[in-house]
């Protein structure tokens, strides 16, 4: 038996060598295979029966590549060695495991162990059976067809070890006694393979890898219908707007929340409530600088000073024209304004103040020689005083002036004391205006209007002025 070890491995490791790495059509899930083979059977020494040839079947079922269970029935019309005459008949059974080596390879070697038994007729003894149990290997080519209907060549060795009741009163030591063959095997049923359990056989996918629900075309390869990179099947938002930013999931993603998703929106800072064009950029009718849906007040006027949190016009004075429109801000309250803000002169000595920057006042009255106002003047002062009181903003001279009777010092000192009590009495009774507002100086003789020589004239320079010192206000 041992002169037979040789050709055996020879055999084996053959079989091995022709497994090409080639990717072949396997079927994975239920098959069944049926292998008529023929061979020849290389008996025991001890066993005096010729070398002869074999011939059976095989029939096995699978699920999946790699392991399958199969029956073996061979039959070997031999004779004694050494005498044809003497004629017997052996019949080989078993039944064995498969371990195919690498079933999506187009040559696969396989491995195989099992229980057999072998029957000889007429047989030696009392006994006409030996059980034992058998191991071995071979290959599988495929020749033709694909899954569900396969053809390959089959290629079989296998040692049948032997342990009691052999033919002609062997020691029961285990034996072993070689058989081979080769056959052509019909496989059936079975799926193609799928890896990526895509639907596509590998054998035509040309995209293997595809993630686990992904929708595939005909080749295997994923559809992606709205081109966000998320693939239909796993896209739960199929219908993405192109250019669109997606999640794992394929819906688009909106950061600011306005409604034009992430990658159209050219615009993705838009406030928490803003309105928005289809570009996701905040829309403001009024042009304030607030969006509309923020903006409480949509229809502020151009130009208009808003309050940055709910597009309503500021409005510092309180006068009805709103900040940044308005040209005279700071008007005291209650002041009638114009349509910018300015206010509406009341009296004709306020038009004076506004047009010429000064109200000349020559019927403030004094007692001769003296700076004690006349109770008549209180009226006009009242009148001034009121006009004033409007213009806070205003900086105003109060001068004094005199005719030319007297000394020039003495008309300076005078000058002097007559507006500083014309000061005094209109802190006194308008308290609401500012000290700082005013500024009092006498000039004295110094600037006469009029001729000193008539009692109309020098009427007429002893007088009392409201110039205003910041005039660029009056021109805002």
């Amino acid at each position: 038996m041992l002169r037979r070890l040789p050709g055996t491995l020879a055999f084996l490791c053959g079989a091995l060598l022709l497994a090409a790495p080639a990717r072949a059509d396997e079927a994975e899930g239920l098959r069944v295979h049926f292998s008529p083979h023929a061979g020849a059977a290389l008996w025991l020494d001890d066993i005096d029966l010729a070398t002869d040839v074999l011939f059976g079947g095989r029939f096995g079922v699978g699920y999946g590549p790699y392991f399958g269970l199969e029956g073996t029935v061979d039959l070997t019309p031999t004779h004694v060695d050494g005498d044809a005459d003497l004629f017997n008949r052996v019949t080989h059974v078993s039944g064995a495991a498969v371990v195919r080596l690498a079933p999506y390879a187009r040559v696969t070697p396989y491995l195989t162990a099992g229980w057999a038994n072998l029957h000889f007729d007429p047989g030696y003894g009392s006994e006409s059976n030996s059980q034992g149990f058998e191991a071995g290997g071979g290959v599988e080519i495929r020749l033709a067809g694909a899954t569900g209907r396969r053809v390959d060549l089959r290629l079989d060795a296998r040692n049948v070890f032997l342990s009691r009741d052999l033919p002609g009163g062997v020691d029961e030591s285990p034996q072993n006694t070689l058989l081979l063959s080769a056959g052509v095997q019909f496989t059936l049923g079975g799926d193609p393979r799928d890896t990526d359990l895509d639907g596509v056989p590998d054998r035509r996918d040309e995209c293997a890898r595809t993630p686990l629900r992904a929708v595939v075309d005909d080749n295997g390869c994923p559809l992606d219908t709205d081109r966000d990179g998320v693939f239909d099947g796993i896209d739960l938002c199929p219908d993405t707007p192109h250019n669109a930013m997606v999640g794992p999931d394929g819906c688009a993603l909106d950061s600011d929340g306005d409604g034009v998703v992430d990658g159209v929106d050219t615009c993705p800072d838009t406030p928490t409530g803003a309105r928005v064009d289809a570009r996701g950029c905040g829309l403001d009718a009024d042009g304030d600088g607030v969006f509309d849906g923020l903006d409480a007040c949509p229809d502020t006027p151009a130009g208009a000073s808003v309050d940055p949190l709910d597009g309503c016009a500021l409005d510092g004075d309180g006068d009805g024209v709103p900040d940044g429109i308005d040209r005279c801000e700071g008007t005291p309250a209650g002041v009638r304004v114009d349509e910018e803000g300015c206010p509406v002169p009341t009296s004709q000595r306020e038009a004076e103040l506004l047009d010429t920057g000064m109200i000349r006042l020559s019927n403030v009255t004094f007692e001769s020689g003296s700076a004690v106002l006349k109770p008549g003047s209180y009226e006009v002062l009242r009148e001034v005083g009121t006009i004033l009181s409007r213009w806070p903003q205003l900086r105003i001279e109060i001068g004094g002036h005199t005719d030319s009777v007297g000394s020039e010092q003495a008309n300076q000192e005078l000058s002097e004391q007559r507006a500083q009590a014309v000061y005094r009495w209109l802190v006194q009774n308008f308290p609401a205006t500012s000290v700082e507002q005013f500024t009092v100086r006498g000039y004295g003789e110094t600037r006469s209007i009029s001729t000193n020589d008539t009692a109309l004239g020098r009427s007429q320079n002893r007088r009392v002025e409201f110039k205003v010192l910041n005039r660029e206000v009056l021109r805002q």
